[in-house]
């Protein structure tokens, strides 16, 4: 198996400080909030195998840290055009697509993600895939909500969730930094 070499790099931002994860074409591979740190272990084992990884310091700021601190500096927008690879299978990425479809500020149910990708009896595969997501706030996940209009799981956190959704005008009141 092949060891792939990533990028680790740290940014402090509203919600706590986060891991970014790029690899050595500056491509994000990987975000996480740091007391999250194992959930990334986790899925990036999952994508990669448990041998496979191998971390190096960034010598410079990476395109993904760049918009990151963008994003959480007002420009909403900064994440759309961040080059991004991810290894999970193909339904997973068809999923983490179309997260990416839904406009800064807007949101969308499971089942509304379901029948987006024409898999309108997949819900429960579309949470799953959800929450697989290696990349949080850049692949929006955040903004998948309940068929009721509640806020639901979110590998970072409902407080974090909630910041985010209401960072992007999605009217909930933004109270400052989280952490």
């Amino acid at each position: 198996m092949p060891v792939h070499v990533f990028v680790r790099e740290q940014q402090e931002t509203p919600t706590g400080l986060v891991h970014i994860i790029t690899d050595d074409q500056d491509r994000l591979r990987a975000v996480e909030w740091d007391d999250h740190g194992r959930r990334m272990q986790t899925l990036l084992r999952r994508h990669y195998g448990a041998a496979g990884i191998e971390f190096r310091a960034a010598t410079a700021p990476s395109a993904a840290r760049i918009a990151l601190q963008a994003y959480f500096a007002g420009d909403i927008h900064a994440l759309a055009q961040l080059p991004t690879e991810t290894n999970g299978t193909a339904f997973q990425r068809l999923v983490w697509q179309a997260l990416c479809e839904i406009p800064a500020g807007e949101t969308l149910s499971y089942s509304g993600l379901a029948a987006k990708i024409g898999r309108p009896s997949a819900t429960r595969a579309v949470g799953l895939a959800n929450g697989s997501n290696p990349i949080p706030i850049v692949v929006p996940c955040h903004r998948v909500i309940g068929a009721d209009g509640s806020l639901t799981g979110f590998g970072g956190g409902m407080e974090r969730k909630r910041w985010l959704l209401a960072h992007e005008g999605r009217g909930l009141p933004v109270q400052g930094e989280l952490l």
